[in-house]
């Protein structure tokens, strides 16, 4: 009887390492771009974990300007996706009108339908806030917030709402410049898409 517990303790011990070893290889590990398996020189198996780039603030100042831009994508960035899938969406409704009348009348229904659902999130931004979600949007849907008012609506319309954005310190014309100006901004998003933010 005695053996048998040893032999039971042996199974399990066994089969608690087995576990123990797969739930530790496919864990994932908060900011690696990637995981794997290797072997060195010598033939024993290594974990090879290759680490997202860590920027360094030499200027407290530098660093609140960071963070403030984390905050800001954080809460614009999932609005700037939805605003890709509803102008996607929009281009596939208005494949089926074939009067300009029809168009217009449904773009002005999605319009007031927009402002009475996403005004008061819009009430709720900063100005900093609002420039970094019309980066977005240009960086979502390849187009300026300024040319999507003109393609759905008018160019009456989009001068009109551009006048107003320029009363407020903004501009609908703004252009998302991965490369430039937008390279940490860049950076921000790709963080968020992959979870690490």
């Amino acid at each position: 009887m005695k053996f048998l517990h040893i032999i039971l303790l042996v199974v399990l011990t066994i089969i608690a390492d087995v576990e123990y070893t797969s739930a530790q290889r496919y864990r994932p590990i908060r900011g690696a771009r990637s995981i794997y398996w290797g072997y060195d020189r010598n033939g024993e198996r290594i974990l090879y974990i290759n680490l997202q780039e860590v920027r360094i603030f030499h200027r407290k100042r530098d660093l609140r300007e960071y963070q403030r831009m984390v905050r800001a994508v954080k809460k614009v960035y999932p609005l700037a996706i939805e605003a890709s899938k509803r102008m996607e969406n929009l281009d596939a409704e208005l494949a089926k009108y074939d009067k300009r009348k029809d168009k217009r009348a449904y773009t002005k229904a999605i319009e007031d339908a927009l402002k009475e659902e996403i005004s008061p999130m819009l009430w709720k931004m900063t100005r900093y806030e609002g420039v970094i979600l019309l980066k977005l949007i240009d960086r979502e849907t390849n187009h300026t917030a300024f040319n999507i008012i003109k393609d759905f609506r008018s160019g009456f319309t989009a001068g009109f709402y551009q006048m107003i954005a320029k009363l407020f310190g903004n501009d609908l014309k703004l252009e998302y410049d991965p490369e430039g100006e937008d390279e940490v901004l860049e950076e921000i998003v790709k963080y968020y898409k992959a979870g690490i933010l």
